[in-house]
């Protein structure tokens, strides 16, 4: 039996498909958790008349974001070693804080606070690769968000497992546990082509092919990457993945800041997508994807934040602008990467990336409705003469109003509905103070 309907109206609705598109004065009408239409705002009312009505006058409805790559716990590390290059931040203070304080509190208290984070700024669907991978999974079904929940895989023992058998088959577990579940999905995680041998790329290949898995990976993160690839098996290391099979329509290759075109015609040949996080590179000085000629080659790209010990934040509008402006000035161009081509990247883009292009992404009837106010009828965003580039050029998180994933009604009015924002912080707190006192 189907539920009553619910009519969101909106001064403009941005569906993304088709690119560019701005429908105004028009009506989104859900039913079941999915979107049913989207007609003129009189129609809607008309055709719709038990509807529950939600009216954001000054608003634009549009698809909710999706941040395809993050480590949702390290919201615990925030601030914890900045400033320093990417070896050093990671040999020399993540990966000993990692050891030292991950835990599954840890990951459930860290996780909490990056889905509330996410939640008020937009984001209703994150890829998150972390150790823990099942507590993360529960936070997200608790959360009421949508999450790809990375199965990781390491060749050194860590606080989850310690082989890569032992990875693999926790990893394969956590799927079984949440397989069938509306909002959590998962993907094969190696961390990246240098911490991860052939025997278990292998492995991986077959699974992924099997499951109809995607597997996201750090890839070409760092120039130091590529000599010790060719040292160690005479290849670039995306052409060593590519020999292992994994270079497929599966795969998302993160940061790739060391491209070469001999890379992006892999890529493209492949039809393998790239998930970008413009702003953790330029904190890091890892170096620059080169994000318009993947886009000239017809490359898939999706944006991500990476964990917040590296951004510091998990702000996809900051991440949309960011990525826009760092484009162009590495093009030296002011015309590529227009604003609706990221907005794309930022929400449908993300969610073929990890999985779920069929799913969300889009405001198409049949999909999902995964959907964010966000109201331009403030200073900073008006006038409006072109509602995609107030979003991705103007807007800020904090004009994020409502939240809807798979039809329910998350953040109201600016207020979360469902999460325990007092107790999330509270927790945040403790971790804070014990963290900073014992590392002084």
């Amino acid at each position: 039996m189907h539920q009553p309907p619910t009519i969101i109206s909106a001064r403009w609705i941005i569906p993304v498909e088709p690119a560019g598109l701005v429908h105004e004065d028009h009506a989104l009408v859900i039913r079941d958790g999915r979107i049913l239409a989207i007609l003129p705002t009189a129609t809607a009312l008309r055709d719709y008349p038990a509807a529950t009505h939600i009216d954001r006058p000054g608003h634009v409805l549009m698809p909710g974001l999706v941040n395809a790559h993050t480590h949702a716990a390290m919201t615990l590390f925030r601030g914890l070693a900045d400033d320093m290059p990417l070896e050093t931040w990671l040999n020399g203070h993540i990966w000993p804080a990692e050891a030292r304080w991950v835990t599954p509190d840890f990951v459930r208290d860290g996780a909490d606070l990056a889905l509330l984070e996410m939640l008020l700024g937009g984001t209703t669907t994150c890829g998150d690769m972390y150790f823990f991978p099942d507590v993360t999974a529960r936070a997200v079904a608790d959360s009421g968000l949508r999450a790809a929940i990375g199965m990781i895989v390491l060749e050194f023992p860590t606080v989850w497992a310690r082989s890569a058998d032992e990875y693999l088959s926790k990893g394969l577990a956590v799927r079984d546990q949440f397989k069938g579940h509306p909002r959590v999905s998962t993907m094969f995680a190696p961390h990246a082509p240098y911490t991860v041998a052939d025997r278990t790329f292998e492995q991986i290949r077959v699974l992924a092919d099997e499951l109809e898995a995607p597997i996201q990976m750090h890839v070409l993160e760092t120039a130091a990457e590529i000599p010790d690839s060719l040292a160690q098996y005479r290849r670039r290391p995306l052409q060593r993945l590519d020999a292992l099979g994994i270079v497929t329509p599966l795969l998302a290759a993160v940061h790739m800041t060391q491209i070469e075109s001999e890379d992006i015609e892999l890529l493209a040949g492949r039809g393998a997508h790239v998930v970008h996080c413009p702003e953790s590179n330029l904190k890091l000085a890892s170096g620059h994807c080169p994000v318009a000629r993947l886009d000239a080659a017809g490359i898939s790209i999706a944006i991500g934040t990476d964990g917040a010990a590296s951004n510091n934040d998990l702000d996809m509008f900051g991440e949309m602008r960011t990525a826009a402006l760092l484009a162009k000035g590495v093009a030296g161009r002011a015309d590529v990467l227009p604003a609706s081509t990221v907005l794309r990247m930022a929400t449908l883009n993300g969610a073929h990336a990890l999985g779920l292009g069929d799913r969300v992404g889009s405001l198409v009837p049949g999909k999902e409705a995964d959907l964010v106010c966000v109201d331009l009828a403030r200073p900073a965003t008006q006038p409006v003469h072109c509602p995609i580039s107030q979003v991705v050029y103007a807007a800020s998180r904090e004009q994020v109003t409502d939240v809807w994933v798979a039809g329910q009604h998350l953040l109201r009015e600016g207020r979360a509905l469902l999460a325990d924002s007092d107790a999330i912080l509270g927790r945040a707190a403790a971790w804070g103070a014990k963290l900073g006192s014992r590392n002084g």
